[in-house]
């Protein structure tokens, strides 16, 4: 009997570890493409000047135990063991953290949010229990009661955000330039700096061409790209071993640190700037989180990832204790340790690999941009889905070619792998400087562990990781400065933006239109009602916004059904399709006045403006079929007294359904026979509403859903606010410059929001509307 079951169980067990195999074997490919590309350049970076190469090795051997710690600390026990744990709902990466944070402490900086947020499914508050609660609730109401720290809160997620999109322009550069440096050992030393550019220039402008189409038609070999690679340098490295030093596994003892740097002093403090390049790539573990699962990104870093790097470095080390008489700084590189026969197949291998590694990278960027635009804090910018399939494969146009043009300008301007190495690292340790600070939080705020534990974390790894950030801070003037240029241009833009978008929802608070108003126009609101259905655009979640009172005051027309649509983001990953949609009425039933909000997640994909219409259609349709009972289960809004009720896309709703003209109306119908409702008269286009049978639904309901559909078959308008946003009188210099230039500019170049949700502009109406504030 036993065996039986054991037969029957087995194949299950085989199926789920062959699943998490796989995924392994898949993220190597796609997070760990730049990190394995380090050995590359992390030596050459480290003897860049700092110190020499002498007949001791004690060079040499500190500096493998050197990247042998770093890696075994940064990587392997901070981020597979402690960092990985802190994932939201899946979803990993400097805005995860914050995110959390942002859930379990009121700090959010999206202003329309709602309490009705918190019933969301991945709004989960559930913790570690711990017996410390006092001190987490202590700097839970710290946080909560002071702007000012909630401001750097943010500015430390948005300094971490902008050194990601740093090091979009600094690792490729890198990366494909350590690639191609290989064929300086088969020229002469003119000849190469004539190749190396060129060739690299035009790897770079054909990886960036490549980003329209997206990665999915050959994502597939980015994992066998990277494995091979892997396997390559760690074979290399263990032939280096046993043919050039057997014994260089000594130097894998912390005493060859100590040894190191009482030796080198200020060299050596100096060199950790290159040293740190071993573990660039090391946050992707956690950024990536969202396209594998945890135990799959562990697995191929500890079991694949890890060993390889660490015989990569150290054969590299044994061939450099065997050789020290270097003519030029190039031949501490990594091609100098390679086989002669076998240099030119592990060049190509190299290139490719530091391409996929690049693509990471790239895609990353794109995907940090993406998350600040869904927060608030970037302007809208246009995001095309380069698969359906894939998750997170997306494409931003205007940022990859402005990546583009930096990251040739990186490449051409500086010409040589240090200063290369010294911008790239300080953007590197920046972000890891940043992840531990919001990580200690999550700790104490999250986990709800002792406040001792986040300070053991923040001391031991925080002081790891200052030591690096002055050895790179110290290189300011020898390319250090770029990542610092870059992010505090990006760091403006976004605070410009964030703050002009903050100053601008304020503004329509105040002057938003009270329903007594509304009221006193009567059920036509004062003006003919022409059919069709009226869409008008707001950031507002109640209230009634200035733009319908200026509209309805200069037009004597308006439409039959009017609908008051918010699109907003949510402090979490993804909403669930059946939780999409609030909808609620403004004013009696007559008004035929509906609010819909639309909350998406900083990970969600905005669908396109056919499937968007059809979905906020049906969803007033379920509202209106939900009121049979004359009572809304719902949500109360206190503030104006409208009942929401969580409705959820057209797929994913119990109830009601709709169907429009090249639907299969058979398909749609279910198995309790539900009634159709039908217009009356001949429609341009034909719609209908699936009713399950109820005897509850009244008449008045029946109604309501008739005019509604005569309503969508005459067609939609999109009414838009095209704001003019300027600094009120009296205002000082800086907020005049901030608003009136600063914003003003952004906001003309960036896209609204009729393009970002694709909508016809034959659709499309625009008031234009003046905002001091």
């Amino acid at each position: 009997m036993d065996l039986g079951v054991g037969m029957s169980n087995n194949p299950i067990k085989r199926d789920s570890w062959k699943t998490l195999l796989t995924l392994a074997y898949q993220s190597v490919g796609v997070v760990y493409g730049d990190l394995s590309t380090s050995p590359l350049y992390v030596y050459k970076s480290a003897f860049a000047e700092d110190i020499q190469h002498s007949e001791t090795n004690e060079e040499i051997y500190g500096v493998l135990s050197l990247v042998f710690w770093t890696l075994t600390l940064i990587p392997l026990v901070k981020y597979v063991f402690i960092v990985l744990r802190a994932d939201d709902n899946g979803e990993g990466g400097t805005f995860a953290l914050y995110s959390l944070l942002c859930r379990h402490a009121r700090v959010s900086s999206l202003p329309n949010c709602q309490l009705a947020d918190e019933e969301l499914s991945e709004y989960k508050k559930d913790g570690i229990a711990s017996n410390d609660k006092n001190v987490g609730l202590r700097l839970k109401a710290t946080l909560e009661k002071y702007k000012v720290l909630q401001r750097v809160l943010l500015a430390l997620a948005l300094i971490g955000a902008c050194m990601v999109i740093g090091d979009g322009v600094l690792t490729p550069a890198i990366s494909v330039f350590s690639a191609v440096s290989g064929v300086e050992l088969s020229t002469s030393n003119v000849q190469h700096r004539y190749i190396q550019v060129p060739v690299s220039c035009a790897i770079l402008v054909f990886l960036f061409a490549l980003q329209h189409y997206g990665t999915h038609k050959v994502g597939f070999l980015f994992a066998p790209i990277v494995v091979t690679w892997l396997l390559c340098i760690s074979a290399i490295g263990v032939y280096n071993i046993f043919h050039w030093n057997p014994h260089v596994y000594q130097a894998l003892s912390p005493y060859y640190i100590y040894k190191f740097l009482k030796k080198t002093q200020k060299g050596g403090w100096m060199s950790l700037g290159g040293t740190l390049l071993c573990i660039t790539g090391s946050e992707a573990m956690f950024a990536d989180l969202g396209h594998f699962s945890q135990l799959s990104i562990k697995i191929a870093f500890t079991f694949m990832v890890y060993p390889s790097l660490i015989l990569a470095y150290m054969g590299q080390a044994a061939y450099l204790s065997k050789h020290h008489s270097l003519n030029n700084d190039y031949q501490i590189g990594f091609y100098v340790s390679v086989p002669d026969k076998i240099r030119w197949p592990v060049l190509g291998i190299a290139i490719l690999a530091a391409v996929v590694g690049s693509q990471a990278v790239i895609t990353g960027t794109f995907s940090i941009i993406k998350q600040c635009s869904s927060l608030g804090c970037f302007p809208r910018v246009k995001i095309v889905h380069t698969s359906s399939k894939i998750h997170g494969q997306i494409y931003i146009p205007e940022i990859n070619w402005i990546l583009m043009m930096l990251c040739l300008a990186v490449t051409i301007g500086f010409r040589d792998t240090k200063r290369l190495g010294n911008a790239s690292g300080l953007a590197v340790i920046t972000v890891m400087l940043v992840t531990t600070c919001l990580m200690s939080l999550v700790i104490v705020l999250c986990w709800h562990k002792n406040v001792l534990l986040a300070i053991c974390f923040i001391f031991f790894f925080g002081s790891i990781e200052a030591l690096y950030f002055s050895a790179s801070l110290i290189k300011f003037l020898e390319g250090a400065w770029v990542p610092i240029a870059l992010s505090l241009i990006f760091l403006m833009v976004m605070y410009v933006w964030h703050y002009g978008t903050l100053k601008k929802y304020e503004s329509d608070v105040q002057n938003k239109v009270s329903i007594d108003w509304l009221l006193a126009l009567g059920p036509n609101l004062g003006f003919v009602r022409v059919p069709g259905i009226g869409l008008i655009h707001t950031e507002l979640v109640s209230g009634i916004p200035a733009i319908f009172s200026h509209f309805v005051t200069n037009l004597p027309a308006f439409h039959q059904v009017v609908v008051f649509l918010c699109i907003k983001s949510v402090p979490v990953p993804h909403v669930r399709p059946e939780e999409r949609f609030l909808v609620g009425r403004v004013g009696p039933k007559e008004y035929r006045l509906y609010r819909c909000i639309a909350r998406y997640g900083y990970r969600d994909v905005h669908k396109d403006d056919l499937e968007f219409e059809k979905d906020l259609v049906c969803s007033v349709a379920e509202f209106i079929w939900s009121e049979r009972q004359e009572t809304v289960i719902g949500i109360e809004d206190v503030e104006t007294d409208e009942k929401m009720k969580v409705v959820g896309t057209s797929s994913n709703l119990e109830g009601i359904r709709m169907c429009e003209d090249g639907d299969d109306f058979s398909e749609m119908v279910s198995s309790s026979e539900p009634r159709e409702i039908r217009s009356t008269e001949k429609p341009r286009k034909k719609v209908r509403f699936i009713v399950p049978e109820s005897p509850q639904i009244n008449l008045d309901g029946q109604v309501e859903l008739q005019e509604l559909m005569d309503a969508r078959e005459a067609g939609m308008a999109f009414i838009l606010g095209h704001s003019y946003v300027r600094a009120k009188k009296g205002s000082s210099l800086m907020k005049r410059v901030v608003i009136n230039l600063g914003y003003d500019f952004l906001r003309r170049n960036s896209r609204g929001p009729c393009y970002a949700l694709s909508i016809p502009h034959a659709s499309t109406l625009e008031v234009g509307m003046v905002y001091h504030v």
